[in-house]
């Protein structure tokens, strides 16, 4: 007799998750059963949940819940959810696929402030044929790119901007043992990202978000930064520090930023950035993890904890990653 589905609830305080993903786990039927809290008649049989911006009291109507399976590479809304127990596994996707997605994004923003880009598009808009002057031609290596968050993502995105030519330094813990990708170097423990922004052309963040890396793109860390360089923005909204971004633009500190992310989203039609021409401006779209994927990882993951094991892909909750 075939053992009966695992059963778990979506729960999101902002996605209808399940309009959204049901789709992608109809395969798995005989293996996961996920509903809504409102279709679930007997919540003590609820055992993991499929979530993402969880509301505070999420979890509280699940007693049983050993497991919270984020949609996403990201687990910060759901690792800080009050009402997640300290024995549930939260597991988030692991995609090679999205690293590229976002390797790929990130190099097009570094080749977008490296040649000035904005300059053709504005030129395009008047109908005007003009160059940009260069006392000699901008060249690669005279732009050093830093990483801050040296995971899954930043590996991939060191990978190929280094492969275009800049130089690339990434902020790390220690110094991974496998040999670093030709072009990438980094800098070592404590005072690390303040040693990468001060040599970085271009930062780029895809750092985690934890109490230690809220707030982390600050004025003290702008102001280390070699004059005139750029932001590329594309980790959590909350570790821009608004405010300073500001500043450091118009003092000319920075001289520009991209940014993906943002505290509230999506980012409000009257916003100033939308507007700012130092500021290009995306929808929170710089990678997204496969959708069948993260069904397949979920399922894995039910399955594994209903056997009493670690799933696959479990985050420390106390580092947040």
């Amino acid at each position: 007799m075939r053992d009966a589905p695992v059963e778990g609830v979506y729960l999101s305080g902002v996605y209808d998750l399940q309009e959204i993903y049901a789709h992608h786990f109809a395969p798995f039927a005989d293996r996961v059963r996920i509903r809504l809290p409102k279709d679930i008649e007997d919540p003590s049989k609820i055992t993991f949940a499929v979530t993402w911006l969880p509301t505070a009291d999420a979890f509280d109507a699940f007693p049983n819940v050993q497991l919270a399976c984020s949609i996403a590479a990201g687990v910060d809304s759901i690792v800080s959810c009050p009402s997640l127990p300290d024995h549930v596994h939260v597991t988030r996707v692991q995609d090679d696929n999205q690293a590229d997605l976002m390797a790929g994004f990130a190099a097009w923003h570094v080749i977008w402030h490296h040649r000035n880009m904005g300059f053709y598009l504005d030129r395009q808009a008047k109908g005007v044929w003009e160059h940009q002057n260069f006392d000699r031609a901008p060249s690669p290596k005279d732009y050093t790119v830093g990483i801050l968050g040296y995971g899954l993502m930043g590996k991939a995105i060191g990978t190929a901007v280094a492969a275009m030519g800049f130089p690339v330094v990434a902020a790390v813990r220690s110094a991974p043992s496998d040999p670093a990708p030709a072009g990438v170097t980094f800098e070592t423990g404590e005072g690390s990202i303040q040693r990468v922004a001060a040599r970085s052309s271009a930062l780029i963040n895809v750092l985690p978000l934890t109490e230690a890396t809220e707030g982390i793109l600050n004025r003290q860390l702008f102001d280390v930064m070699p004059k005139g360089a750029v932001l590329i923005q594309l980790g959590r909204g909350r570790h821009l520090v608004d405010a300073d971004l500001d500043a450091a633009l118009d003092s000319g500190q920075l001289a520009g930023a991209s940014l993906d992310v943002f505290h509230v989203e999506p980012l409000a039609e009257d916003h100033p950035w939308w507007r700012d021409p130092r500021i290009l401006v995306t929808p929170h779209q710089a990678s997204d993890s496969s959708r069948a994927l993260m069904a397949t990882q979920v399922t894995e993951a039910a399955c594994s904890v209903a056997r009493g094991e670690t799933p696959a892909h479990t985050v420390d909750k106390r580092r947040g990653y």
